[in-house]
């Protein structure tokens, strides 16, 4: 008799509800895990800028998954990043969170402007590049809903 295959702990598709409390018209907490996110508005468009706004946590969603998924990326073909910064530059067309008229595509771009320090050989970092819009997920999120999202690299080389 043949021994059973041993199940992968691997589950491809994560089911997820988050909770979450409308504490005031501008204020939203979100709880996850362990953690409280509290999305608000400045006060200047009547919240109480206890957290970012809806648009900030989107774009800064981006920035955090760009990090998560470079190093990934990188420690996948063997390098390493360090002293990483990702700065986002945004075209937000505000007109439909103004209620102005619908916006198909709030962010028009995206441009991520990526510094890091490498070990990586010139075939590493082109690998990396190529590998981190293909699996970064909210990147795809911004692309496949037609915003133009762009990587600009600045690599400095680890020297030893």
């Amino acid at each position: 008799m043949n021994a059973p295959t041993p199940k992968p702990r691997f589950k491809p598709t994560l089911n997820m509800t988050i909770p979450a409390v409308c504490v005031t018209k501008d204020r939203t907490d979100v709880a996850f895990r362990d953690k409280l996110l509290v999305i608000d508005e400045p006060q200047e468009r009547g919240g109480t800028n206890l957290g970012m706004s809806p648009v900030e946590v989107a774009t800064a969603s981006l920035i955090g998954c760009t990090n998560v998924i470079a190093n990934k990326v990188a420690k996948l073909h063997g390098a390493q990043l360090s002293d990483m910064t990702v700065e986002a530059e945004v075209i937000f067309d505000r007109r439909g969170a103004m209620l102005l008229e619908e916006v198909d595509v709030p962010w028009t771009s995206v441009i991520l402007h990526i510094n890091a320090t490498t070990d990586a050989l010139p075939e590493q970092i082109e690998a990396i590049k190529r590998d981190l819009p293909r699996f970064c997920p909210v990147s795809k999120l911004f692309k496949q809903s037609g915003t133009n999202v762009e990587e600009r690299w600045t690599l400095n080389q680890l020297t030893t």
